[in-house]
């Protein structure tokens, strides 16, 4: 079919790709951004991102009806990533990518987040980190209680990360699907549930 303006118009190639849902180019924060609107609109859960408190300085507006904030600081140190509440629990945890092939860096993790994973844990919330390890295309959950003895290893030895066989033994690979690609409340449910469920 051709435009009025007489242009021809581009042919576009249909055909399909072998390739998976799961390397279609997206980052950990948007799939999981994907499952937990999904979480939402099926009435699974109610978690969300939480937003970065930050202080602007310096706007300017170089058209009327658009603004750029040119100057900003971090009114507080964040603590993790995402929270809210699934089957009555608090939900609270983190998300890490990384393209290493060998190891999860510990200097991903940092010191407040530690003390505030404890705190929610003291406080009978569900914490843990979700750790993506780009090159395997590999996503695992794991408990915060888990990832507390290699912090405080670090502390004491200067281990500067957890070796990727350590994840796997400690962690939970997360199945991915077409509508959560970071399927964690499945997770949560044999950890958590399994009891109940019986």
């Amino acid at each position: 079919m051709n435009y009025p303006n007489g242009k021809r118009s581009l042919t576009i190639n249909n055909k399909l790709t072998n390739q998976s849902f799961s390397n279609r180019g997206m980052t950990l924060e948007e799939d999981i951004n994907q499952t937990n609107q999904y979480y939402l609109d099926t009435d699974h859960a109610l978690i969300h991102k939480k937003p970065t408190p930050i202080q602007i300085v310096k706007v300017n507006y170089p058209k009327r009806s658009a603004a750029v904030i040119t100057e900003a600081y971090f009114k507080q140190a964040s603590t993790t990533d995402y929270n809210g509440l699934y089957r009555n629990r608090y939900i609270d945890f983190e998300a890490k990518e990384t393209k290493n092939k060998t190891s999860f860096p510990l200097a991903n993790i940092h010191e407040h987040q530690i003390t505030h994973m404890e705190a929610v844990i003291k406080h009978g919330g569900i914490c843990f980190m979700i750790i993506r390890f780009a090159i395997h295309n590999e996503t695992y959950y794991v408990e915060a209680e888990k990832l507390f003895p290699y912090w405080y290893e670090k502390a004491a030895d200067g281990r500067k990360s957890i070796p990727y066989d350590h994840i796997k033994q400690i962690g939970y690979l997360i199945p991915f699907k077409y509508q959560t690609r970071v399927d964690y409340l499945s997770i949560i449910d044999q950890l958590y549930f399994k009891q109940e469920e019986k």
